[in-house]
This record gives C-alpha cells, sequence and structure tokens, in this order.
C-alpha cells in the first residue's frame, strides 16, 4: 500500500526548532520529487520546499528561505524538513507530497500539526 506518513510535529516556542519527518512506502521513492507544503487555519495550502529525485536541488519559499532545509535519505524512504527560528506564522499542517513528473501522480501523507507559540 502506498503511504506517506509525517511525524515530528508539535508545540515549539519562537525562535526554536524542529524537524519533521516524511516516510513512504510502496513506490518507487527515489523516482518522484518530494514537497512539503503548509496549510494554516482558513488559508490555502501553500508550497513550503521541494527536494528533487536524488537531493541534488533545492528550494523554498521565500517565507522559509534560509530558516528551513529539505533533504532526502533514497536509502530510508525518508524526507525531512529541518526547521530553524520558527515564526508564529510557520504554525500550519505540514504536508508531505511525492510527485511523479512523467505521470502527475501525487501521493499525499495525512500532515502533521507544527504550533510555533509561546
Amino acid at each position: 500500500q502506498v503511504q506517506l506518513v509525517e511525524s515530528g510535529g508539535g508545540l515549539v516556542q519562537p525562535g526554536g526548532s524542529l524537524r519533521i519527518s516524511c516516510a513512504a512506502s510502496g513506490f518507487t521513492f527515489s523516482s518522484y520529487i518530494i514537497m512539503w507544503y503548509r496549510q494554516a487555519p482558513g488559508k490555502e495550502r501553500e508550497l513550503v520546499a521541494g527536494i528533487t529525485w536524488a537531493g541534488g536541488s533545492t528550494n523554498y519559499a521565500d517565507s522559509v528561505k534560509g530558516r528551513f532545509t529539505v533533504s532526502r535519505d533514497n536509502a530510508k524512504n525518508t524526507v525531512y524538513l529541518q526547521m530553524n527560528s520558527l515564526k508564529p506564522e510557520d504554525t500550519a499542517v505540514y504536508y508531505c507530497n511525492a510527485h511523479h513528473l512523467l505521470d502527475g501522480t501525487n501521493y499525499w501523507g495525512q500532515g502533521t500539526q507544527v504550533t510555533v507559540s509561546s
């Protein structure tokens, strides 16, 4: 069964750090680019970061650039999002998306809640 399972979310104070993970199974992980999205209450889902097949290229939303780092370990079928210098506006449910560029296939995880608050 195809699965993407996010984990590692939680409550953190402003300025703190958190690393969330996305564990994949049931498909050829290395054939998919991985993107992290987030969705805050009442807002549309926002693209946060992306990483290519072997991790050679990454890109980030301007709002997180310099603070967040996306990485992947294809041997573990896992992608990570290291979040530093967290701000209250980073509060959202974070979702992992695996995207196959050739056929447009998308797999989504269930999301993990990140709350940045004092």
